[in-house]
């Protein structure tokens, strides 16, 4: 018996390598049973596995008290958001001024020597000395000197004359020397040895990038000066919020230096860019400072009071379900069956949110425990069903049931 054993296992062996039908296996009660291929079986698993169709669902009163469903009628109300975001105060671009000397020369004294101090429009800032300027206001007195000699006069020469006073007087005036000090020149006729800059704006030095005595060449930046009667406070606000902010629209600001103070601006500019990174944009409001009493580089709260609506559809965000590819509400007929609606949302605004399409005024929509009706409609797919609604299509049925002569119950 032991000899025939090969001669019987090298005939299924052939048959397998052949591409054969499956050898058969003995079950547990002696019966023929046929073993499924790998590859069946992942394809039947993955079938399985798939994603079920959600179904119509009917609830009797009892299984809705026991699950807590409420309902709720869809309707149009005037929809509000407030959004909220956290900006900084910054000096307005507008008000800001930069003191840059148009000519090389060395600084003999400094008369502003402090970041933060104020200054009036005309004030001097500091002197500065320069070989260029000294010729120029040489060439200055020189040309009103043969101006003054040749009058009111007549004829090429005097003409002439008078050109040249007049391009001395621009070049100084290139260099930002006042028509003051041009004035007083002229009538001293003395050459001053340094130049004295003055501030072009009222306000606050910001940046003070000089000491006396460097070298300093033509646009280097001294001094930063910004007029802070007027500040911009600027917010990011994120890319879901973006429609709803606009230019002209209020603003309200509140500052943690001055609790309890509530401000009031506009927004002013809405920046025509977007952070990649952060996926936020940058929104700017102008806020009135009398006193200067906001510093840049407070932090500020912004709120935006946004109107989504004054009739706009929506449902309680609590009644929707979302799946990740779509968003579902159960609706309710007249005669009881819940039933999966896809729905197209829009802007929420508090506890309720938009609905541009997928339902109309008036219908009914399951407003809580909706994520249970949910689980309910895809098992009902799978013949399975959640614990206490094994007959959640029909109403229960009181059992007949007889007196038996030993007085027990028989049930039909």
């Amino acid at each position: 018996m032991k000899a025939c054993t090969p001669i019987l296992i090298l005939p299924l062996l052939m048959l397998a390598a052949c591409g054969g039908d499956p050898p058969m296996e003995m079950g547990a009660g002696g019966t023929e049973e046929r073993t499924t291929p790998i590859g069946e079986m992942d394809h039947s698993q993955h079938q399985a596995g798939a994603p079920t169709e959600r179904q119509a669902v009917h609830l009797t009163p009892q299984q809705e008290r026991a699950l807590g469903v409420r309902y709720h009628t869809v309707g149009s109300r005037p929809l509000e958001r407030t959004i909220r975001t956290v900006g900084r105060i910054v000096a307005s671009e507008s008000r800001v001024a930069e003191v840059s000397p148009k000519v090389e020369g060395f600084i003999e004294s400094l008369r502003v020597n402090t970041t933060g101090a104020s200054v009036r429009r005309g004030e001097p800032l500091m002197t500065v000395y320069s070989p260029a300027l000294v010729a120029a206001q040489e060439e200055l007195i020189i040309a009103a000197r043969l101006a003054s000699e040749v009058g009111e006069g007549a004829g090429s020469g005097a003409e002439n004359a008078r050109s040249m006073l007049e391009a001395a007087r621009r070049r100084l005036r290139y260099w930002d020397i006042t028509d003051g000090q041009i004035a007083e020149l002229e009538q001293t006729g003395e050459v001053a040895k340094t130049l004295t800059l003055v501030s072009p704006v009222n306000g606050v030095v910001l940046e003070k990038n000089v000491v006396e005595g460097r070298r300093v060449a033509p646009g280097a930046t001294l001094y930063r000066i910004a007029d802070l009667s007027e500040v911009w406070v600027e917010g990011e606000v994120f890319e879901r919020d973006l429609a709803l902010i606009h230019e002209g629209m209020e603003a309200h600001i509140e500052v943690s230096a001055f609790p309890g103070e509530h401000l009031m601006a506009l927004v002013e500019f809405v920046h025509p860019v977007m952070d990649v990174l952060s996926r936020t944009n940058r929104v700017r409001v102008a806020l009135s400072n009398p006193g200067n009493r906001l510093k840049p580089g407070m932090f500020a709260t912004v709120f935006f009071d946004a109107q989504v609506g004054s009739e706009a559809l929506s449902v309680p965000l609590e009644a929707v379900i979302v799946t990740g590819e779509r968003n579902l509400v159960f609706t309710r007929d007249d005669s009881g069956m819940l039933s999966p609606r896809e729905v197209v949302l829009g802007v929420q605004a508090g506890d309720f949110v938009q609905v541009l399409a997928g339902l109309e005024a008036g219908e009914e929509i399951v407003a809580a425990a909706n994520f249970l009706v949910d689980a309910e409609s895809r098992l009902g797919t799978t013949g399975g069903t959640m614990p206490g609604m094994q007959h959640g299509a029909v109403e229960p049925v009181a059992a007949d049931t007889t007196t038996s002569p030993s007085g027990g119950h028989v049930h039909d």
